[in-house]
């Protein structure tokens, strides 16, 4: 079992690069030219800012891309929704971002998740979405329900999918006030459960850790990268699409490494915000 993770791919209805030269539509369909060679694929995840305008037309593009490039591979693709994503647009175009869930999660304030099995895998998105800001919560619902889910164990064991990442590297300011802000809650969910792997986007980066006894798995962005090499309290995006293939059943796993696609432009800048501009962004997102 292989799960192509891909996240913060920011399509929008224009498909055309933004004022500062990204292209959500563009990097997208590189990537998945420059991955038109992996097979045994059981899964394509997308762990949330799907769309960077939350247009129906950014979710009906992306969704005809990924079923392109799933469907002859027999892949599932499975969608959550990321602090740029419309949850009206996203459920009319993508319903519960699921095609066949097994189970869905539908809360009072339009948030959703839901469950499918793939080659017995449990696979898990969760909405950590919270309208105007930048960082994430789940919801109590959805601990409870994901609780009750988890009660009965899956086959295989069971892989959460959602975009703000419950840890973050402690000198980065803008991780630490953007990611997940209830980790000890949802850590407590998961405690004793088959949970083994947790996937994540939104920092447009790889990074690794852990949350109780499942892995925590951050991978980069397919719009842009961060470049933590920029000074810090400052802010670095490059060109560059990447994405994560996870092999959930080989030796020593999850395994899992990433995939960068050959951009001509790889590691150029898209952007640099310095520090005042940074401080601005976590005051108007992170409060």
């Amino acid at each position: 079992m292989r799960i192509l993770h891909l996240s913060d791919t920011h399509l929008d209805r224009h498909a055309a690069p933004d004022a500062d030269g990204a292209d959500g539509t563009a990097a997208l369909r590189l990537l998945l030219a420059e991955l038109g060679h992996l097979d045994g694929i059981g899964a394509v995840v997308v762990t949330g800012d799907v769309a960077d305008d939350g247009s129906r037309e950014a979710y009906g593009r992306t969704h005809e891309l990924l079923s392109a490039y799933a469907g002859p591979r027999g892949a599932r693709v499975l969608y959550a929704t990321g602090n740029h994503d419309d949850r009206a647009a996203f459920a009319d175009v993508l319903g519960s971002g699921h095609a066949e869930p097994d189970a869905v999660y539908d809360g009072p304030a339009g948030e959703r998740a839901a469950a499918s099995t793939v080659q017995g895998y449990r696979l898990v998105t969760l909405d950590s979405l919270v309208p105007g800001k930048g960082y994430g919560h789940l919801s109590a619902g959805q601990l409870d329900w994901l609780r009750g889910l988890l009660a009965a164990p899956a086959p295989h064991g069971t892989v959460l999918a959602f975009h703000h990442p419950p840890l973050a590297l402690p000198s980065v300011e803008v991780q630490r006030v953007f990611g997940l802000r209830n980790a000890a809650e949802l850590a407590t969910a998961i405690d004793g459960t088959d949970v083994g792997l947790v996937l994540c986007g939104h920092f447009h980066l790889q990074l690794t850790g852990r949350l109780g006894q499942a892995t925590v798995w951050v991978t980069p962005g397919v719009v842009t990268r961060i470049d933590l090499t920029a000074p810090p309290g400052t802010e670095r995006a490059v060109h560059g699409p990447s994405a994560t293939l996870v092999d959930l059943a080989a030796p020593y796993g999850p395994l899992l490494h990433t995939l960068h696609a050959r951009d001509p432009r790889m590691g150029a800048t898209v952007y640099e915000a310095d520090a005042p501009e940074m401080s601005e962004v976590i005051a108007r997102l992170g409060l």
